[in-house]
């Protein structure tokens, strides 16, 4: 494909999710009613497609319009690149330009890429690192690898991957931690990662597991385990008798072939019995940290949706709270960087809930290299 063709492809892919289609749904229609493009071009259209989705309002404004057609054209005025060198409407390009296809300069929050209602509450939020945070939520997100100490030592899951031409080095965020700076799209058919030398989680992600005091012989419960990212890390530090739990239980379905790659051991439960040395719950919320990974849900996100949401997490709270055993430990984590998800989340459960000692709780952001995370760590009262 040409460059111009995968802008014309990028634009209907946009208009399909500007419709209401997932993105990963619409990316993958495109891919199979589209043979002809090779995995170069599958993989240029997608980053077109997520960079407009990051960036939606500011390069609506420039392209004239939040339309694929205006996305695109946007990003190319956002990049300094000449419009008109692609939309010449020969062959497979897009049709050329026109009066209605003249852009604006993004004002205020549009200026950002953040909706107005979200804007003034993350500014509040996230006081002088805002325009940071809202820019660095704007770019792709870094690679990272989790090296599964307990097959390996991290100097020895370096080697196996730069052996496969994945270049890495340590991040600062976790002991265990690897930002991939070569060959990315090469982990998930490598070794090392089918031999469960690593895994794919971000940087904060590992630093939320390494907050938990965990101990060999613990009694451990990730209560909303999605995946089993988390679950894994756990494992790999300490020997642990460790449960997971969804209230999706078709979100586990790769667990258990990946607990087996990575070498652990884990029950899957829909009915999790009490009590728990430890319990974990990445809680749902409004994913506002990992926005550069999955931008649709910024857009996705209203009032009434985060409100909701902020329901679910205390009654999470309190369904885990009866769970944990005296002295035992409730870890509470978000993806998110909205306080009412995070602090204010924690103040309400302990004022409703005596008997529990916050011993930490950190917020992470994308400045501090991964995702933007929160976690709190609570001690049941003897």
């Amino acid at each position: 494909m040409t460059p111009a063709a995968r802008l014309s492809a990028a634009i209907g892919i946009l208009d399909r999710i500007l419709a209401g289609s997932p993105a990963e749904q619409a990316l993958t229609n495109w891919g199979r009613a589209s043979r002809f493009a090779g995995s170069g071009d599958r993989n240029a259209v997608r980053d077109l497609v997520f960079d407009a989705l990051r960036c939606r309002r500011s390069f609506a404004a420039l392209g004239g319009g939040e339309t694929g057609r205006g996305l695109i054209l946007g990003g190319l005025r956002s990049a300094g690149q000449d419009p008109e060198s692609f939309f010449t409407g020969e062959g497979h390009a897009p049709a050329p330009l026109t009066s209605a296809d003249a852009g604006q300069t993004p004002e205020g929050y549009a200026a950002h890429d953040l909706p107005d209602w979200l804007g003034p509450r993350m500014e509040q939020d996230l006081g002088t690192d805002f325009r940071a945070i809202a820019e660095a939520l704007r770019h792709r997100a870094p690679v990272f690898l989790r090296v599964n100490t307990a097959r390996c030592a991290l100097s020895d899951a370096q080697a196996a991957l730069a052996a496969e031409g994945i270049e890495t080095v340590p991040h600062p965020l976790s002991p265990t931690a690897l930002q991939v700076t070569g060959g990315a799209r090469k982990v998930a058919g490598s070794a090392a990662y089918a031999d469960g030398m690593v895994e794919l989680q971000d940087a904060a992600s590992q630093a939320v597991v390494d907050a938990l005091p965990l101990a060999d012989g613990q009694r451990v419960l990730d209560y909303c385990a999605g995946g089993g990212g988390k679950t894994l890390a756990m494992a790999a530090r300490a020997r642990l008798k460790l449960f997971a739990h969804d209230a999706d239980p078709r979100r586990m379905r790769d667990l258990p072939a990946r607990a087996k790659r990575a070498g652990a051991r884990v029950t899957l439960t829909e009915a999790p019995q009490g009590p728990f040395d430890l319990v974990l719950a990445d809680a749902p919320c409004s994913g506002s940290g990992s926005w550069r990974r999955a931008p649709e849900g910024k857009w996705l996100l209203t009032p009434e949706r985060l409100e909701a949401v902020i329901a679910v997490q205390a009654q999470i709270l309190d369904r885990i709270a009866a769970l944990v055993g005296p002295g035992g430990v409730l870890a509470y984590a978000t993806c998110s960087l909205l306080r009412a998800e995070n602090e204010a989340q924690i103040a309400a459960f302990q004022a409703r809930s005596p008997g529990w000692s916050l011993t930490s709780q950190r917020r992470l952001t994308p400045l501090d290299g991964g995702d933007g995370f929160f976690v709190a760590v609570l001690r049941r009262d003897q």
